[in-house]
């Protein structure tokens, strides 16, 4: 059986370049948004903000249940509500870059410690 388009999860990626002195504040900042966001936003799967070892790049990845889910979500940005224009101009990012794309394939481990991978097609 397939599934549709519209039945596959949606990532969002949002990459930061930035001097390594902001990486903490940067790293805490997004964390809380994050949080800010998936309160706020009707599904919102999962979350995780990534930084580099040489402090240089911070990784914001959002997992949305729907692409319209993840979109309304971004609205936020757009609109100022989730103050990420602040947040860029506050941490000296060099360069940002987003990035969506629809989840087709996901192995994760389950708490009896099985993998279980879902394909969709």
């Amino acid at each position: 059986m397939q599934a549709t388009a519209k039945n596959r999860s949606f990532t969002q990626l949002i990459e930061f370049e930035i001097e390594p002195r902001q990486q903490p504040a940067l790293v805490n900042a997004l964390s809380v948004q994050t949080e800010r966001l998936a309160q706020r936003y009707a599904g919102f799967v999962s979350a995780s903000v990534q930084a580099s070892d040489d402090g240089r790049r911070v990784l914001s990845f959002l997992q949305w249940q729907t692409r319209e889910a993840g979109e309304a979500a971004l609205r936020s940005f757009e609109s100022g509500e989730q103050d990420f224009w602040q947040l860029i101009h506050t941490h000296q990012a060099k360069t940002i870059t987003f990035n969506s794309f629809q989840v087709l394939s996901s192995i994760a481990r389950s708490h009896d410690d099985a993998l279980h991978c879902n394909l969709v097609g």
